[in-house]
């Protein structure tokens, strides 16, 4: 009786030991919902669907991208952070639901480090500050000095979370005033700033670099610490005379938290083998967007250390949380 009983002891350990191991090999089992918090035709519209056809190639069921624009992102932030825990939902989220709603937000919907599981970072946009050719500025100079000279004569359109707050920062640091027209996505807003309702923006390179090329939109500066091979000419922000201006804008995948292990370990490989496919770094480059991968664990540090930069960033433009 005793030996049966070690036995039967025995066998339950392994099958406990066996089981995340099963799950993972199982996983997944139906098509996984990859949320995008942007508008069909963004930036990041265009790079999740991109990383959904490389994914899917893969692991064995497509990825299906859903669009659910709203709320600087929030909207699909608290869906993914309530779906179920078994890895076939997923947020493609940027720093708009990740680092600014909870910065911005007194009540927040979610927390980030604490409702999501991190699978991968995915990499960096490439922003650019554009004015329309009717303005008489060529440089950021020139136009902290043209707007000096004629407060609250510019409009601003903002697309997104990282527009805001970049274009807050700008106004703080040049001590200039501009008239803010927000807008639901950048699409929508470049259509406005190429007709010329509005003059000035911190828009992606993948949704304006087409504008700047045909001479439609002027870049008088890009966000990034170093010149963008898309537009070599246009001069880094600290180049063009701001040096204290700082934003990043990131993107990376997560899963709701409470995600096995097992099956974070799986999408992060997923993830990480599509960035090596040329078809996958064609669009990126089309986008200036540059891929970095990661562990779980080092986007779980980006997520801590971004969310404190950002509460900061906000404190020097002058955005209190509402």
């Amino acid at each position: 009786m005793q030996r049966r009983s070690f036995n039967a002891l025995a066998l339950g350990g392994m099958a406990t030991l066996a089981a995340p191991s099963l799950r993972a090999q199982s996983f997944p089992t139906k098509p996984i919902r990859l949320v995008v918090p942007f508008p069909p035709g963004s930036a990041t519209d265009t790079i999740a669907r991109a990383f959904a056809q490389g994914v899917s190639a893969s692991i064995g069921q497509p990825l299906l991208v859903e669009n659910k624009a709203g709320a600087d992102g929030a909207i699909s932030g608290a869906e993914v952070a309530r779906a179920a825990p078994d890895g076939h939902t997923l947020l493609f989220a940027t720093n708009s639901p990740m680092s600014a709603v909870p910065a911005m937000k007194k009540n927040p919907p979610y927390d980030p480090v604490r409702d999501f599981a991190p699978v991968s970072d995915i990499g960096r946009y490439t922003f650019f500050m554009v004015v329309h050719p009717s303005v008489p500025a060529k440089t950021v100079a020139e136009l902290v000095a043209y707007a000096k000279a004629n407060p609250n004569k510019l409009s601003y359109a903002t697309g997104n979370t990282t527009g805001i707050v970049s274009t807050a920062l700008f106004n703080a640091l040049g001590g200039i005033q501009m008239v803010h027209v927000p807008y639901k996505g950048e699409p929508q807003a470049l259509t406005d700033l190429v007709a010329g309702r509005v003059q000035f923006m911190v828009v992606s390179a993948g949704t304006s670099i087409g504008f700047i090329r045909d001479g439609r939109l002027r870049a008088i500066a890009v966000t990034l610490s170093k010149r963008s091979p898309a537009a070599p000419d246009v001069p880094t922000i600290a180049e063009a005379g701001m040096p204290k201006f700082s934003l990043t804008s990131w993107a990376a995948v997560f899963a709701p938290a409470g995600t096995p292990p097992e099956i974070v370990a799986r999408l992060n490989k997923e993830f990480n083998a599509a960035m090596s496919r040329p078809e996958l770094i064609a669009v990126m480059d089309k986008q200036s967007f540059m891929l970095n991968g990661s562990t779980p664990e080092q986007l779980g540090t980006l997520v801590r250390e971004q969310l404190e930069s950002f509460r900061s960033t906000l404190k020097i433009a002058g955005v209190e949380p509402e």
